[in-house]
C-alpha cells in the first residue's frame, strides 16, 4: 500500500523526474507532495507536469499535492572578467552601476545597494566561500575587506547576512508565475525571502482578490524571518527551513539548533514544517546515500517534521527514484523503531478560542489513542481543522480523514500522518462510521479487530464543531 509512512516526502520536479513513468515510480515509492522551482521551470515545463501528476492520482486515487516554489528576489553579480581572483586582505568595491566586475570592483544587481548596506556589513558571494566586510559607503562605491578570498566567477549569489535589505519579496516575475499558479489550482505556494508577517500578508492579498484558497509556506532563510518566527508562523499555513540559504546567513552550527526550535514551535501552533536542502546530496551523483545523510535524515523525524524535501535529488540527480526509495526506508526504520518521537501532546490553552471544545476532542483523541495502541483515528471534517490539530500531537496512530470538500483532500498531504479519502454520503453517526471502517478494510488499510477512535460532529453534517469521540474495533 501506498499508506505506510507518517513523515511526507516533497520531491523536486526536474529533467531528471519530468517524465510519466519515473513520477508514477517515486509517487509510489513514497512521494507525498511535488514540488516546482519556478527559478528553474517555464510555465510550459510546469503545465505539462501538473498534467502527469494529476493524470497518476486520478489513475492511482491518490492525493499527491503540487507545490509551486516562487523564485523571490536574487542578488547577483554581473560578467565577470576571467580567471578574476579576490586575494585575502586586499580591499574592493561595489557599485551596482553597470560594469564588468574585476579583482578591484564588483557589480552587484540591486538598485538600493547605497542606501540599504551599512558599515561593518558582511557580504557574502558563492554561497559563502567569499567574504567581504563594508568598511565606507558613499553614494557611488562602497569599499570592503576581503575577508576570506577566492576565484570569482560571473552571476554568482549574494548574501547580505545582518543587512535589512528593503525590497518586496514578491518580484514581478513572481507576481506572473502565481498567476499561473492560481490558474492551475495547485495546493500549496512556498514564498522565498520572507523577513516579517507582512510577506506573507502582501501575497495573502493577492490571493484574496484572485478568490484561491492555495496555502502559504514561507521559507525561512533569513536571519530576520528567524527572529520573526512566531509572526510569520501565525500569517502563514506552513513553514519550510530552508537550510541551503539559512546556512550562508547565519553561522552553520546554529542551523541544527534553529531547526529544532522552529519545528517544536510549529507544533505547539499546529502548523506542518518542512525540513529542507542537502538531505541526500550525495545521492545526486551515487547510488547510495552517506551515513552522515541518513543520520540527518532520521534527525529530522524524531525531531517531528511533517515533511522533508528533495531539490536537487530528484531533479538533476542521477537517482531520482532511488534517493525516495531510501529516504522512505530510513523514515520507516525511524517509525517503526521503539524510540519515541522527541515531541509531547500539546493541551489546548482553556477558553484560548471559540475552538476550545474541538482542540480538547482531538488532543484526547491522541491521549486515549496512545494508551489504547489504536491503529488509527479516523475523523469526518469540511476544513480539515481537526486532522491537522490532531497530526500536531503526534500520536502513535495514523490520521484517516474523510470529507466531501475536495479542495483540502490534496493540501492535507503535506501533514505528518495524514491521509484524506472522499467521502459525501453521510448517514446517522452510526452507520456513517460502519461505512468508513468498511472502505478501509476493503481498501485493506485497516483489517478486523483493529481497535480505532473516530471524531466528527454531532449533528454529522454540522461545520466548524467537533464534538464527538468514539471507541470501536473494526468488524
Amino acid at each position: 500500500m501506498h499508506i505506510k509512512k507518517k513523515t511526507k516526502i516533497i520531491a523536486t520536479i526536474g529533467p531528471s523526474c519530468s517524465s510519466s513513468n519515473t513520477l508514477r515510480k517515486m509517487i509510489l515509492a513514497g512521494v507525498n507532495v511535488c514540488r516546482i522551482n519556478f527559478s528553474h521551470t517555464s510555465h510550459e515545463d510546469a503545465s505539462k507536469v501538473i498534467s502527469i501528476i494529476r493524470k497518476i492520482n486520478n489513475e492511482l486515487s491518490l492525493q499527491t499535492a503540487i507545490l509551486g516554489d516562487l523564485q523571490g528576489p536574487k542578488i547577483r553579480l554581473g560578467l565577470v572578467k576571467k580567471n578574476t581572483i579576490l586575494k585575502s586582505g586586499d580591499k574592493i568595491h561595489l557599485t551596482n552601476t553597470h560594469s564588468e566586475s574585476t579583482n578591484k570592483k564588483l557589480f552587484i544587481n540591486y538598485s538600493r545597494l547605497m542606501k540599504d548596506i551599512k558599515l561593518n556589513d558582511l557580504v557574502l558571494i558563492d554561497d559563502g566561500k567569499i567574504k567581504l566586510k563594508v568598511r565606507s559607503v558613499n553614494q557611488k562605491t562602497i569599499s570592503c575587506d576581503i575577508l576570506n578570498g577566492g576565484k570569482l566567477s560571473s552571476n554568482k549569489g549574494v548574501n547580505f547576512p545582518n543587512t535589512e535589505l528593503s525590497f518586496k519579496s514578491i518580484t514581478k516575475k513572481d507576481k506572473i508565475d502565481l498567476n499561473f499558479l492560481i490558474k492551475q489550482q495547485v495546493d500549496w505556494i512556498a514564498l522565498s525571502f520572507v523577513r516579517t508577517s507582512r510577506d506573507i500578508i502582501m501575497l495573502r492579498d493577492i490571493l484574496n482578490q484572485k478568490k484561491s484558497e492555495i496555502k502559504i509556506v514561507a521559507k525561512i532563510e533569513k536571519p530576520e524571518a528567524v527572529r520573526n518566527i512566531k509572526s510569520i508562523m501565525r500569517s502563514s499555513d506552513g513553514i519550510m527551513i530552508a537550510r541551503g540559504d539559512l546556512g550562508i546567513e547565519i553561522p552553520m552550527q546554529k542551523v541544527p539548533i534553529v531547526q529544532k526550535k522552529i519545528i517544536k514551535l510549529c507544533l505547539s501552533y499546529s502548523k506542518p514544517v518542512v525540513v529542507a536542502t542537502q538531505l541526500m546530496e550525495g545521492m545526486i551523483q551515487n547510488s547510495i546515500t552517506t551515513r552522515a545523510e541518513t543520520n540527518d535524515v532520521a534527525n529530522a523525524v524524531f525531531d517531528g517534521a511533517d515533511a522533508l524535501m528533495l531539490s536537487g535529488e530528484t531533479a538533476v540527480g542521477k537517482y531520482p527514484y532511488k534517493v525516495v526509495k531510501a529516504m522512505t526506508k530510513i523514515i520507516l526504520s525511524v517509525e517503526s523503531s521503539n524510540l519515541k518521537l522527541t515531541t509531547k501532546l500539546m493541551l489546548p490553552r482553556k477558553k484560548a478560542n471559540n475552538r476550545y471544545i474541538s482542540d480538547s476532542i482531538c488532543f484526547y483523541a491522541s491521549e486515549i489513542s496512545n494508551q489504547i495502541q489504536s491503529k488509527a483515528i479516523i475523523t469526518l471534517t469540511h476544513s480539515g481543522y481537526n486532522a491537522e490539530k490532531i497530526a500536531s500531537n503526534r500520536p502513535n496512530s495514523f490520521i484517516y480523514v474523510f470529507t466531501h470538500n475536495k479542495k483540502i483532500l490534496n493540501t492535507l498531504s503535506l501533514f505528518w500522518g495524514i491521509y484524506g479519502f472522499y467521502y459525501d454520503k453521510f448517514n446517522s453517526t452510526d452507520q456513517t462510521i460502519k461505512d468508513l471502517h468498511a472502505f478501509l478494510k476493503r481498501k485493506k488499510i485497516l483489517k478486523s479487530g483493529d481497535i480505532v477512535i473516530n471524531i466528527g460532529s454531532m449533528p454529522i453534517m454540522e461545520k466548524g464543531m467537533t464534538n464527538m469521540l468514539k471507541v470501536g474495533s473494526i468488524t
